[in-house]
C-alpha cells in the first residue's frame, strides 16, 4: 500500500489575534513532528538549501561541499557528512521521505580456523591464524539473522494511536482532553467563543519543510506556516 504524502491536523485560530492557539492532530501526524527530531543537521541544511537560514551552519555544510577532493582522505567520501542516514523507526513514517539518502546494507563475511577439532575463534578476516591451532581461518562461516520480530507487535510509527493529540503553537505536544482543551483557553484569556475559528489543514512536502525552517527560528510555528 502506498504511503500517505500528506498529513493533517485541525488547528483552532483566534481570529482577532490571528493566532494559533493549539492544533488537534493524529498519530500520523505526530510521528511526523517527533522524527524530525532524528534528522541529522546535515539533513536538514540540504533539506532547507535555498531558503533562508539563519546561523553559520549552512556555511559549514557549504565548505565540505566545496572542499576539493585532493584534500579528502583515503577511503573517505564526502557524501558521508553531506548526506547522512537518518533512524528510521519499526515502519515508515509519512513524509520522511525527507532523508534521500540510501540506507546502506552491510554485510560481511565470517571465518574460522581449517583445525579439525578447534573451532573456538571468529573473525571477519579470512588472513587471521587461530590464536589456539595457529592455522589459518579461511574456513567460511554463514550467519544466521534472529527471527524477524512481527510487525504488529512493534507497532507502526513512534506514538499511539489511543488518543488524539493536542499541538501547541510552540510545538509542545500532549495527550489531547476536554480539561485541557477548557484550561488552554482560560490561559489565552478568550472570553468570546466567537472569535474562535477551526481549520483544517492538510500538508505535503512543501509545508513540512515550512514547518522544519520555522521550528528552528520560531516559537509560533504554526502561526507562522498557516496563518
Amino acid at each position: 500500500m502506498a504511503e500517505p504524502t500528506t498529513v493533517s491536523m485541525k488547528l483552532l485560530i483566534d481570529t482577532k489575534t490571528k493566532r494559533v492557539l493549539f492544533a488537534e492532530a493524529g498519530k500520523d501526524c505526530v510521528d511526523f513532528l517527533f522524527q524530525i527530531l532524528s534528522l541529522p543537521v546535515a539533513t536538514v541544511i540540504r533539506l532547507l538549501q535555498g531558503e533562508e537560514m539563519v546561523g553559520s551552519w549552512p556555511n559549514l555544510y557549504q565548505s565540505i561541499q566545496d572542499l576539493n577532493d585532493n584534500y579528502i582522505q583515503s577511503g573517505k567520501n564526502k557524501d558521508t557528512f553531506l548526506k547522512p542516514v537518518a533512524p528510521v523507526t519499526s515502519s515508515s513514517v509519512p513524509l520522511l521521505a525527507l532523508n534521500d539518502a540510501p540506507i546502506p546494507t552491510i554485510r560481511k563475511n565470517f571465518y574460522t580456523c581449517t583445525g579439525t577439532y578447534c573451532h573456538s575463534y571468529v573473525s571477519d578476516s579470512s588472513t587471521t591464524v587461530c590464536p589456539s591451532c595457529r592455522k589459518s581461518m579461511t574456513a567460511s562461516m554463514s550467519y544466521v539473522a534472529p527471527p524477524a520480530v512481527q510487525q504488529a507487535a512493534v507497532g507502526v510509527g513512534i506514538v499511539k494511536e489511543v488518543v488524539t493529540y493536542m499541538v501547541m503553537d510552540d510545538l509542545v505536544v500532549k495527550p489531547m482532553s476536554t480539561i485541557s482543551s477548557i484550561a488552554l483557553l482560560n490561559r489565552f484569556n478568550v472570553r468570546d467563543v466567537g472569535v474562535l475559528e477551526e481549520k483544517e489543514v492538510n500538508f505535503g512536502i512543501n509545508e513540512a519543510l515550512k514547518l522544519l525552517k520555522a521550528s528552528h527560528q520560531s516559537k509560533n510555528v504554526l502561526t507562522d506556516v498557516f496563518c
